[in-house]
């Protein structure tokens, strides 16, 4: 039955370390690195026959060129609720309506603007840390107290020790994801 507690407690704590990772690369997606990607707008929801629908759902976002993002909608009566979306996200884009579709010419990145998106990055990667942080202390509490009910002593300590490769492991994926996505916002 222990063997099972602690097995439990390992593979929790590893959906939690993959769940922290999973979290922070949608987060990453998110911030813009002065090219435009359609999923800059992926959490943005638009009002459709009286409920919030994701944007996705009610039209085709594309991007043309490194510059532009293109959004046609499926009927032509959703460009405005679309484009009074877009400015009330506060995201940084001015919608141009032509009547068929929405372009978003997405600006240079400046110095400072570039600078304010590492820091964005380099909060959601420390968030995700705290993430893994809190897995692994749930999984050592677990194996804690399975070694206290009766579990052999130094099999808990080779599992604490696995839960820390692990946690180690996943940390170090999280720094190579930052460094990417550094990179990316820095190239100019």
């Amino acid at each position: 039955m222990q063997q099972e507690e602690v097995d439990f407690y390992i593979e929790t704590a590893k959906e939690g370390m993959n769940h922290a990772m999973e979290h922070l690369q949608k987060e990453l997606l998110k911030i813009r690195a002065g090219k435009a990607n359609p999923d800059m707008l992926s959490g943005l929801s638009v009002p459709y026959y009286g409920s919030q629908t994701p944007l996705s759902q009610v039209a085709n976002v594309t991007s043309s060129d490194s510059r532009t993002l293109v959004i046609q909608p499926w009927e032509k009566n959703m460009i405005q609720p679309i484009e009074k979306s877009i400015m009330e996200a506060n995201l940084g884009f001015n919608p141009q309506n032509d009547g068929d579709v929405i372009r978003i010419n997405i600006p240079a990145l400046t110095e400072d603007r570039r600078k304010q998106l590492v820091k964005q990055a380099k909060s959601a990667a420390e968030d995700s840390k705290v993430g893994l942080r809190t897995s692994r202390r749930d999984a050592m509490e677990g194996i804690k107290k399975a070694v206290k009910d009766g579990y052999p002593e130094d099999m808990g300590k080779r599992m604490e020790e696995q839960i820390e490769t692990m946690t180690k492991s996943y940390s170090d994926k999280i720094d190579q994801m930052l460094q990417g996505k550094e990179k990316d916002i820095m190239t100019i």
